[in-house]
């Protein structure tokens, strides 16, 4: 090989390798925008969960795909700027992590990124979010809750585990559109069926705990309902567990901490949904024609430490249904 073509040679193998580069630094990586209403801590394992399932499906952290977190950290009236934020951004996608007010909160910032809703507790036709399950129409589809069907069942579920169970304190948020169907449709109906009486307190803010607690201790309750989630409610955990209330939840973080039990959507299995959601819009497919899903699987969690700690005994035959339980 002459001096000349060896100099050709190289110089066309730098200009290679400079396009490769080149095009790889300017290939677009797509970003999912995460909006929650709770902290970091409290939605870890739900955002790890779809971080890893959107692993298995080829879209690696960091490589193929970039994910920006927002947290409301119990704040709802973050979530509007938060939202605008990720707009402002142009992420490729909106998760709307949580319930009627996140995705509120992304389907009012933005008509044309595609929202995918997950945790959410309302029906979301008559919310307005899509026009229809099978044909959601706008740039909203996602996971639903089964808020109707699962408000009952988890009252029956509490009242089977503890049968001396007689009267329920229930707390609700009233900007939380779920909760209150739930305290003022659901449960009463459920709790005529078993014979319990329903005691709802209203909360509006933080301050208002040490208030309705007071009240509930004198009302003399027997259990409480919490029908919302997020990090808003954590501060009832601790009031059950000193005052030794058996609690329902609507999700199995709250029994990690110490709550008695929860009922809800398998969570791993949500994760994957979304996941699945996620890889169809970013390969092409549009919100309106992805029919929105509800849950398939559910998730009975049981804390017997907790049970132990406030002296009730879980009767061996709802044992046996838990899908976990933590001893």
């Amino acid at each position: 090989m002459n001096r000349r073509t060896a100099i050709r040679r190289l110089a066309t193998f730098f200009l290679t390798t400079a396009s490769l580069a080149e095009a790889q630094q300017t290939k677009k990586v797509p970003r999912i925008g995460y909006l929650t209403g709770a902290d970091a801590a409290t939605e870890s394992a739900r955002s790890e969960g779809i971080r890893l399932a959107l692993r298995e499906r080829g879209y690696i952290e960091g490589q193929n795909i970039a994910t920006e977190y927002r947290y409301a950290e119990g704040k709802r009236d973050q979530l509007p700027a938060l939202a605008a934020e990720l707009v402002r951004l142009n992420v490729n996608i909106i998760v709307a992590a949580g319930g009627e007010s996140v995705i509120e909160a992304a389907k009012n910032a933005t008509k044309t990124i595609p929202i995918v809703m997950v945790g959410g507790g309302s029906d979301p036709v008559e919310a307005g979010f899509v026009e229809s399950l099978a044909r959601p129409g706008g740039n909203v589809t996602g996971l639903i809750n089964l808020g109707r069907e699962l408000g009952g069942k988890r009252l029956e579920l509490l009242k089977e585990s503890v049968p001396k169970l007689a009267r329920v304190a229930v707390l609700y948020d009233l900007a939380t559109p779920a909760s209150v169907r739930d305290v003022k449709e659901v449960l009463p109906v459920a709790a005529r069926a078993l014979k319990l009486t329903i005691q709802p307190w209203e909360i509006r803010s933080a301050d208002d705990f040490d208030k309705v607690f007071s009240a509930i201790g004198k009302q003399r309750s027997d259990g409480l309902y919490v029908p919302s989630g997020g990090t808003f409610w954590r501060a009832t955990v601790g009031f059950a567990l000193k005052s030794r209330l058996p609690s329902m939840y609507v999700n199995k973080s709250f029994v990690g901490i110490g709550g008695l039990m929860s009922y809800g959507a398998d969570e791993a299995e949500s994760n994957r949904r979304v996941a699945y959601f996620v890889d169809r819009i970013l390969k092409g497919a549009k919100p309106a024609d992805l029919p929105a899903e509800r849950p398939m699987r559910f998730e009975f969690v049981i804390n017997l430490k907790t049970a132990k700690q406030i002296g009730v005994t879980i009767n061996p035959d709802v044992l046996a249904r838990a899908t976990k339980i933590i001893r």
